[in-house]
C-alpha cells in the first residue's frame, strides 16, 4: 500500500471522527455558541459577543437611536467615572469575563448598563435561538433577566 494512500486514510479518519465535536461546539450549545450579534430586549441595541483571551466579551455594535436630540452620537453620560462620560456608546465593551461552564451556560462575567451607569454580575444561558441574560448583585436570585435574540 502506498504511503500517500495510508496518510489519506488516516487523515480522513481523524476528520470524520472529530467533525461532530467541532460542529457541536459551535452550533449546539458548545463553547463558542454565543458568539455573534444579538438583539437586546425591545430591539433597542445589538451586542456582539466575541472571544477575548480565555473568556467572552460583549460590545455594543448598533443602537436603534444612535444620536441625541441635537444630532451627536450617544455617549456614556451615566458612567461613574467622569473621564469615560464622553466615550461613544457604539463600540463600547459592556461585558467581560464570561467562561463556559458546560450545559449551554456562561458565568463569571460582569455586564455594564450604560443607561444606569451600573455594573452587575452576570450569567448567560443559551436557550434554543435565544440568550437568557441575567444581571444581578450578589446572588442570582436578586436581579433582572432579559431575553436576547440572534441578529
Amino acid at each position: 500500500m502506498p504511503r500517500s494512500f495510508l496518510r489519506a486514510v488516516v487523515l480522513l479518519s481523524v476528520l470524520l471522527w472529530t467533525s461532530p465535536f467541532v460542529f457541536a461546539s459551535s452550533q449546539d450549545g458548545g463553547v463558542d455558541a454565543i458568539t455573534g450579534q444579538w438583539l437586546t430586549a425591545e430591539d433597542e441595541s445589538a451586542v456582539e459577543i466575541y472571544k477575548c483571551e480565555d473568556s467572552y466579551c460583549l460590545k455594543i455594535v448598533w443602537l436603534k437611536e444612535p444620536l441625541t436630540d441635537d444630532g451627536a452620537p450617544k455617549v456614556d453620560e451615566n458612567n461613574p467615572d467622569v473621564e469615560n462620560r464622553t466615550k461613544e456608546v457604539i463600540g463600547m465593551t459592556i461585558g467581560s469575563g464570561f467562561e463556559y461552564q458546560g450545559d449551554k451556560l456562561w458565568e463569571g462575567g460582569n455586564i455594564y448598563d450604560p443607561n444606569s451607569g451600573k455594573t452587575y454580575s452576570c450569567k448567560i444561558e443559551l436557550q434554543g435561538d435565544k440568550l437568557k441574560v441575567r444581571g444581578f448583585i450578589g446572588v442570582s436570585l436578586f436581579g433582572r433577566t432579559e431575553m436576547w435574540r440572534r441578529r
